[in-house]
């Protein structure tokens, strides 16, 4: 009797970690750190009780969606992810779940997270919420991915919405705070994924994705992603320029921002795959600290 048991403990664990894997946890991991840090700039002073549980409550809404949206991208792409080393593995691309369990999976969890900021929130966060999951799960995934190589450029609008989002869930409004965190998201996102695209440029050709390094070049690619950086600097210094933070914040951000110029300008200069990796992952590194100082500065202040 033990031994039937543990195989169906073992199965049932098994199918739960490829549903949770259809979520993209690490990419949602971000997306609400990015909408936390939202809330808190949106809220003047150390947040009370009813605020924190509104945080809290609003965290849990946006993961719910965000997952879906993932999960609904998985299945669309399936194809696509199979023949990518980076994505293989996905359960969807190797076929461990069925599509109708993973468009089951992304309605329930997409119903689910617009029941909790709508309820729970406020009607804005939801309303801002769901139009973030039809912009990344339909308008990027099924329109622009395939179709043109500016797809990070005009899809990005969707990956910059968590802040905006945390804003309206603690005030019920989209400030110009709001939308200069936008901005800076914005315009990361380009030289973010377009350095993941250098050194995955075959992959990306073999799925068939017009991605930038695809359609125009190693050396076009290495331009732009210079270009977007000094632009993104320039956005990096708007908070300090607003008002929003003080001079810790301006300090990182000079720093992180010289960063990351540094990484683009060396491999506009001379191009090597692990160059391109050292510019991807710090770019991650460069997202997350700003917004780390962006929260330590505005309780220092």
């Amino acid at each position: 009797m033990s031994a039937p048991a543990s195989v169906h403990g073992s199965h049932t664990a098994s199918v739960m970690r490829q549903f949770y894997a259809l979520t993209k946890p690490r990419v949602v991991q971000l997306i609400v750190f990015c909408a936390l840090i939202g809330m808190v700039l949106a809220v003047p002073g150390v947040p009370g009780w009813a605020e924190l549980q509104q945080a809290v409550l609003a965290c849990i809404g946006i993961w719910l969606v965000a997952g879906a949206a993932a999960a609904f991208n998985c299945l669309v792409e399936k194809g696509i992810d199979a023949k990518m080393k980076r994505t293989a593995w996905r359960p969807t691309a190797r076929g461990e779940l069925s599509d109708r369990q993973a468009l089951i999976f992304s309605i329930v969890l997409c119903a689910l997270g617009s029941a909790i900021l709508w309820f729970a929130v406020n009607p804005l966060t939801m309303w801002l919420t769901f139009a973030t999951f039809v912009g990344y799960a339909v308008i990027y995934t099924v329109i622009l991915k395939p179709l043109t190589p500016q797809n990070i450029v005009i899809g990005g609008a969707s990956g910059a919405m968590p802040p905006v989002l945390g804003w309206a869930a603690m005030t019920g409004e989209v400030s110009p705070e709001a939308l200069i965190l936008f901005l800076i998201i914005f315009l990361w996102t380009p030289p973010h994924f377009w350095a993941l695209a250098l050194y995955r440029v075959e992959d990306y050709r073999k799925a068939g994705l017009p991605m930038l390094p695809v359609t125009h070049g190693n050396e076009f690619t290495r331009l732009h992603v210079l270009l977007y950086t000094l632009i993104l600097f320039a956005a990096c210094l708007m908070p300090f320029i607003y008002g929003m933070s003080g001079w810790l914040y301006l300090v990182v951000a000079f720093g992180v921002s010289i960063g990351f110029t540094g990484y683009a300008f060396a491999l506009w200069r001379n191009y090597s795959d692990a160059l391109a990796r050292k510019t991807f992952r710090f770019s991650l590194i460069h997202l997350s600290v700003l917004f780390a100082a962006l929260l330590v500065d505005h309780y220092l202040r």
